[in-house]
């Protein structure tokens, strides 16, 4: 075991941190997946860096060094659902940090439980809204397995079971553009009143 003193940077910032189109794109990228900082957007970059360097070193290598460590690469990548069980490591090289962000439980929630935003479906998780199977997830960061996705549900006593459930307000559908809005029968008319006009002297 490592001291504790002397860990291991996770994540690396961008080469041209002041560059306007990266940062739009990063911008971009956490708002539509709901990240707390950039810092999480740069620690799935850095991984995914990580397993594009070890395909390429695989494919660098021997024949039957590459059969013995290409399944195994593909498997634990198959089981998280970034690559199917028959790819290769063209298609580990061809995956992009969309794929990694979407296998996140922070994503899975929003689009299973139509959550509003994925900030929203990232408040469920940090309070302990969110099972996976028997245990109780609050990490969005946490990545989900291909046989995990089918046990993600809401905890009994969660508050989003009601509000979840609750059909959205269907005004200005148009199933009711043109109902009528019962209104109150007002009782007090106002009339009309027309004033004469004065009658012009007669010119002497």
């Amino acid at each position: 075991m490592g001291d504790t003193k002397n860990f291991r940077r996770v994540w690396k910032k961008p080469k041209r941190p002041f560059n306007f189109e990266l940062k739009m794109d990063e911008l971009k990228t956490v708002g539509t997946f709901g990240l707390k900082t950039k810092r999480e957007l740069w620690k799935s970059r850095t991984e995914l860096s990580r397993l594009r360097h070890q395909a390429r070193s695989l494919l660098a290598v021997r024949q039957e060094v590459r059969e013995k460590e290409e399944p195994i690469l593909m498997h634990s990548l198959s089981r998280i659902g970034l690559v199917e069980k028959s790819a290769t490591l063209d298609d580990v090289l061809n995956l992009e940090i969309n794929d990694l962000l979407a296998r996140r439980l922070q994503t899975i929630v929003f689009k299973k439980f139509f959550f509003k935003t994925p900030y929203q479906a990232r408040q469920a998780i940090s309070h302990g809204h969110i099972l996976i199977g028997d245990r109780v997830i609050n990490r969005p960061s946490y990545v989900v397995k291909v046989d995990e996705e089918d046990s993600i549900k809401l905890t009994p006593e969660s508050i989003y079971n009601k509000i979840l459930s609750e059909p959205e307000s269907d005004l200005g559908s148009p199933e009711t553009e043109n109902i009528e809005v019962p209104t109150e029968t007002v009782t007090e008319t106002k009339e009309e009143t027309v004033e004469e006009k004065p009658e012009e002297k007669a010119a002497e």
